[in-house]
């Protein structure tokens, strides 16, 4: 024990860099992912305490591991099981013989490619990586679905019972099966790296160390390749999208000396392998739209319509609501403000909780002077923004519109 650092912060630590190493370890030793996360939750509940009156253990891996493992093995006896958990609860003890120097093999990819299970409805299979292997509460999955917490939990439990009753096994699936379960495999990686982009940078690192762990796992899939690329592009502006002050720096205001040309060069490799094998997708063509940004740092300029173009077929590929936004931003930049607006009004029903979308129409009707239609954009986008940083942007947007209207 060290004692050299406050329990809750430490716990908090160890949830976000160790509870999906944790959970698929102990989910595939017992298929049973509800127990695994029962008996971890009662785990970090007891670190809590003990950690704060003891210290911090050296390795808080194995602890967290030993006594989510003894809360286990304690309901499999209880529910008298014993003969049918006997093998994995010896292979728990022997792995856990010395605690000190006990690492935790990291499967949590494998628990992904288990989570996209057929079994498992396709609209939940993100959702389920994102909490069961990530660590993701539902109150902070569900915006992202446009759901209720309570509505998405309940969908979540279902999915939990499906998987437990296909036994899965918790492991990388055969070559065969791969191409069914890597779409939502893929968009659980990006989903975390979303949450990441926002401000957690350990986060953001953890989704691209699994992008680099699938990229060797199937090399000569595109779409792994071009997710990857995807998010190497957007971690190479991560030190210019704030300002010294900690301010949010839109793309286009951002300085260009800021970028990391190494990561830039890496992702344009990526992208450049992705594209020889000649299966075109859309995290080919989100990563081909970064590109087109990142060309700025050599160029000085951006080629919009070639972002246009490359947005017309994002959009036709998925047919997706917010593609469809965030090409209407483009339309405004290469055909005007009020081309925007009318690109946008077909959104509006999809929308109307989204943030992003009352932005965008707040700075499209400021652009064409429309200041009260726009002063009410604004306080949606902020009634909708959990970033405060970004509520502070828009705050700044707002009171710039209202000082320019009482003049």
């Amino acid at each position: 024990m060290t004692g050299c650092e406050p329990g809750p912060d430490a716990i908090e630590r160890a949830a976000r860099e160790s509870y999906g190493k944790l959970l698929s370890h102990l989910a595939a030793r017992f298929r049973d992912i509800a127990a695994a996360e029962d008996a971890l939750g009662d785990a970090f509940a007891a670190a809590l305490v003990a950690w704060r009156v003891e210290g911090v253990p050296t390795n808080p891996e194995g602890w967290l591991f030993a006594a989510a493992r003894r809360r286990l093995i304690d309901r499999a006896r209880r529910a008298r099981a014993a003969q049918l958990a006997e093998p994995h609860l010896a292979l728990l003890a022997e792995e856990a013989a010395n605690m000190e120097d006990f690492a935790i093999p990291d499967s949590r990819l494998g628990l992904m490619f288990a989570c996209a299970d057929p079994s498992i409805e396709p609209s939940v299979r993100t959702a389920l990586m994102l909490q069961v292997v990530l660590g993701f509460s539902v109150e902070r999955i569900a915006p992202a679905y446009l759901m209720t917490p309570a509505g998405l939990g309940q969908r979540l439990v279902r999915a939990k019972r499906a998987l437990k009753a296909a036994a899965p096994g918790f492991h990388v699936p055969d070559r065969a099966q791969w191409p069914a379960r890597l779409p939502a495999v893929l968009e659980a990686i990006y989903a975390a790296y979303g949450e990441g982009y926002g401000g957690e940078v350990d986060l953001a690192s953890e989704a691209i160390w699994l992008g680099r762990v699938l990229v060797g796992l199937v090399p000569e899939e595109p779409e792994a390749l071009g997710l990857l690329s995807l998010m190497l592009y957007l971690q190479a502006r991560s030190h210019a999208r704030r300002d010294h002050m900690g301010r949010y720096v839109p793309l286009e205001e951002q300085d260009v000396r800021l970028w990391r040309g190494d990561v830039l060069r890496e992702a344009d490799g990526l992208l450049k392998a992705a594209g020889q094998k000649r299966r075109l997708g859309r995290f080919q063509l989100e990563a081909a739209i970064q590109s087109v940004h990142a060309s700025r740092l050599r160029l000085g300029d951006v080629d919009w319509g070639a972002i246009l173009a490359l947005y017309d077929a994002l959009a036709d590929l998925t047919q997706s609501p917010v593609v469809s936004l965030n090409r209407a931003a483009v339309v405004a930049r290469v055909s005007g403000p009020a081309a925007g607006l009318d690109a946008i009004e077909p959104l509006a029903g999809d929308l109307r909780d989204y943030q992003s979308y009352w932005a965008l129409r707040a700075h499209l009707l400021c652009q064409i002077g429309d200041e009260e239609p726009a002063r009410a954009a604004y306080l949606e986008a902020i009634s909708r923004t959990h970033d405060r940083t970004m509520e502070a942007f828009l705050r700044s947007k707002l009171a710039a519109l209202d000082a320019c209207a009482s003049k």
